[in-house]
């Protein structure tokens, strides 16, 4: 109905995110746990995510960096 299918997403693994953000698959698990990373979705046994919510995620994260707006200006 309003669902698009797994195959027309540009999903990523927990291991490719960990990579994206130069961390452990580890603590990849641990932020989601906490509610402090993007949201994922699970597909039997694995968490995916979609690869323009990881985006829009960095992009807030960046936002509100404080010491990324200075160094920005």
């Amino acid at each position: 109905m309003g669902e698009q299918s797994t195959s027309s997403l540009d999903l990523i693994t927990t291991k490719e995110l960990a990579a994206i953000l130069r961390k452990t698959p580890n603590a990849v698990r641990i932020m989601r746990h906490r509610g402090e990373g993007p949201v994922g979705t699970r597909h039997g046994k694995e968490v995916l995510y979609d690869r323009q919510v990881v985006r829009r995620w960095l992009a807030a994260k960046t936002a509100s960096d404080v010491l990324a707006q200075r160094a920005a200006a």
